[in-house]
């Protein structure tokens, strides 16, 4: 699933943003403990029906399995319940994260009717404006950009996605700039998006040339070129790696990724 089409809301806090990744990180992490005992107990289940006497052709077992059992399905049902759950919190959290509401605009409340004269000899007092407008980021560039890339080293490569293009969003102008932008092509070539890899790494050689991400950008470039089935293309980023960025640790991986691609 692509990413960078999501329209990020701008009534959101960046605070609300990592509350909501950090709640979605817990969910995901019951989840997969959830899984492991899920197999856990079809791996006993599948041990105690053995003992029992079953049989792996159908309908052969013995009638009245033993209460262990049954026991044991009785938990896996109760799982498979909370499995559906956390998938629904989970779904839940990623589809609300942006969409914080816009408060109506004291203008355009609607005004009940009334048959009694109006009271009001002056014009209503508006509410005072908030002492920080919504969307300011209240986090630091460093903690923003760490925490995306903490989803990235742990391979939450959607998460990683969402965390480095809100960090764009709120800090556009940091040294961090372009390694965001990489990260986003290295998260999307992760999960085979090639296409999309390939404009993020793109993104960075040429609006960044002097970034110290632009050799595995190019080297990237090229992977994700033979990995999408244009070995032209690739063998052309590879060059641009041992020409341009000669004593680079690129060079070394691009040469031997040219002698491959043919």
């Amino acid at each position: 699933m692509a990413w960078g089409g999501l329209v990020l809301a701008g009534c959101a806090s960046h605070a609300d943003f990592v509350k909501t990744q950090e709640q979605v990180r817990a969910v995901a992490k019951l989840q997969e403990q959830d899984r492991q005992r899920d197999e856990e107990l079809q791996k006993r289940l599948h041990a105690l029906e053995s003992k029992s006497g079953k049989t792996p052709v159908a309908d052969q077992t013995v009638k009245g399995p033993p209460k262990d059992v049954e026991a044991i399905r009785q938990q896996m049902e109760e799982l498979t319940d909370r499995l559906n759950d956390l998938d629904r919190r989970v779904a839940r959290l990623q589809d609300g994260q942006y969409a914080a509401p816009t408060p109506a605009k004291p203008d355009a409340m609607p005004v009940p009717p009334s048959n009694e004269p109006s009271r009001q000899s002056k014009p209503a007092k508006l509410p005072e404006a908030p002492a920080v407008l919504p969307g300011t980021p209240d986090i630091s560039p460093t903690s923003a950009f760490n925490l995306a890339q903490n989803d990235y080293l742990n391979g939450r490569y959607e998460l990683a996605i969402r965390g480095f293009e809100r960090f764009l969003k709120d800090f556009p102008s940091t040294s961090k700039t372009p390694d965001a932008h990489y990260f986003i092509g290295e998260s999307y070539y992760s999960l085979k998006d090639y296409p999309h890899a390939m404009q993020a790494f793109d993104l960075v050689v040429q609006d960044y040339p002097k970034s110290e991400k632009v050799p595995p950008a190019l080297f990237k470039l090229g992977l994700s070129s033979a990995e999408a089935g244009d070995p032209l293309k690739a063998r052309s980023y590879l060059k641009r790696v041992l020409e341009e960025f000669a004593s680079s640790n690129e060079a070394k991986l691009a040469k031997n990724k040219l002698a491959e691609t043919r």
